[in-house]
């Protein structure tokens, strides 16, 4: 079984590359020529695709083929009192350039919105904001010539006191998605309210791939034995173009096993691996680590001295 290990969104090693420099609205409303403004959040953001490409550039050279792109790219993209610009245009030639970039070496990328994107409120407004954040997702994606298919990870949402409601409203407004964003949506259990038993409810009634997190259902298991329903998971990736695909973390410490720690607990992935081998051909592995690259580089020095594996290049390894 191959395992292909990722990291999101930011590196601790290259220096002034943040992909996610921002302008709050109240200081877009400072600048007394409105045009002036727009053109300067037009700045900010092709210096947030720049910090990409020298990312991908990175993560090139240490052999990682599998990477999140931060969901702040473009400061008040979907602000409602911007609805005139197009942000698209004047970013195109660096998403031409980063999409080139990541077909010509065949990495894997995606995206994963932040918590206030929820699919299954009862709220029209928080829907329609929702959905307008996925469509600027779509909007980059194919502005870098990426197929969007399973390219975005999104939890289920909220409980709002009824998980089962909750479930059943996700699956109301699931028809108000256009095709293309539902295509676009990976689904994950989360760490407090929707369990990996309940998001893969979800993911086979409506045929999304389900993104296991390891570490959440840890904190969050409902009393189920994950290992019972893996083949369930892997059968929602049966469909996708893309390898199947989980997140790795480790409990900061005892009094916070929520938080994610710096690094990862070897001990803790492999013992999930071992469970899984045979399961798939290949697993690729996100980081979610506050250590970033860092904890790549670390998790595969001690990969590196394991018996049991053979080791591919400096992010992936065979589980023998």
């Amino acid at each position: 079984m191959l395992v292909r290990l990722g990291y999101v969104a930011m590196s601790v090693h290259l220096q002034n590359a943040s992909p996610s420099q921002t302008m709050t609205f109240s200081q877009f409303q400072r600048i007394p020529n409105r045009e002036a403004a727009i053109r300067k959040l037009e700045r900010i953001a092709n210096a947030n695709l720049e910090s990409c490409a020298r990312l991908l550039k990175h993560n090139r050279g240490h052999d990682i083929d599998f990477f999140r792109f931060s969901s702040k790219l473009i400061p008040l993209a979907n602000h409602d009192e911007l609805p005139e610009w197009d942000y698209i245009a004047p970013l195109r030639e660096k998403l031409n350039e980063i999409g080139e970039y990541v077909q010509k070496y065949d990495m894997r990328v995606d995206f994963h919105p932040d918590h206030f994107v929820v699919l299954n409120s009862e709220q029209e407004d928080i829907l329609k904001q929702s959905l307008k954040t996925l469509r600027m997702h779509w909007r980059l994606l194919k502005g870098m010539k990426i197929h969007p298919k399973h390219r975005c990870v999104l939890h289920v949402g909220g409980a709002y006191g009824d998980k089962e409601s909750a479930l059943e409203q996700f699956i109301q407004n699931w028809g108000k998605i256009p095709n293309a964003l539902q295509d676009m949506l990976m689904l994950e259990n989360d760490d407090t309210t929707f369990t990996m038993y309940e998001t893969l409810y979800l993911g086979e009634k409506l045929a999304v791939p389900v993104v296991f997190d390891y570490h959440h259902h840890l904190v969050n298991h409902g009393g189920v034995n994950w290992a019972e329903h893996w083949s369930r998971v892997v059968d929602t990736w049966s469909n996708s173009p893309l390898p199947l695909k989980m997140h790795i973390s480790s409990p900061r410490d005892e009094k916070d096993v929520r938080a994610h720690a710096d690094y990862i607990d070897p001990d803790m992935f492999f013992t999930f691996l071992k469970e899984v081998k045979g399961s798939v051909k290949q697993i690729d592995c996100m980081i979610e680590a506050k250590k970033k690259d860092d904890a790549l580089f670390r998790l595969m020095r001690d990969v590196k001295r394991r018996e049991d594996v053979e080791i591919v290049n400096g992010s992936s390894f065979y589980l023998k």
